[in-house]
């Protein structure tokens, strides 16, 4: 068993994309900002965590065109607000599409910093921080 596992609320999360090879090259540097590698490689499916596979993209099981959902997002933890800031400096020069530039929201209280971006897929990414004095 792998020991922080009963830590966690959430085992993974998966995206589809039309290409792993593309997903993967955005992703890569993208989540390095924030301290996350890839973990698994295969042909359909990549999968990115710190040490566990708890991000994947990947060609739909169905094998059908893969899209977007609205309301749906994707956040990822960063543990200052200057990673919130390199997220989105690699995402934009990435190719991402701008969907909040870095910042505090006052909708989301008083802790929180983030960004949010629109990957190559079309799908909504973020990356926050959470000021834990504040919190």
């Amino acid at each position: 068993m792998i020991s922080h596992r009963n830590l966690r609320a959430i085992c993974h999360a998966s995206l589809g994309t039309n290409d792993v090879a593309k997903a993967k090259s955005f992703y890569q540097p993208l989540l390095a900002t924030l301290g996350i590698y890839l973990v698994c490689d295969y042909p359909h499916a990549v999968a990115f965590g710190k040490g566990y596979p708890e991000f994947w993209l990947q060609i739909p099981f169905d094998k059908q065109t893969a899209s977007v959902g609205n309301g749906v997002h994707f956040g990822f933890v960063a543990t200052s607000p200057q990673e919130v800031d390199e997220f989105y400096r690699v995402a934009m020069t990435l190719g991402a599409k701008d969907n909040g530039a870095p910042g505090p929201r006052k909708e989301y209280g008083e802790p929180y910093y983030g960004c949010f971006v629109i990957d190559l897929d079309g799908n909504k990414i973020e990356a926050s921080y959470w000021h834990q004095e504040n919190a």
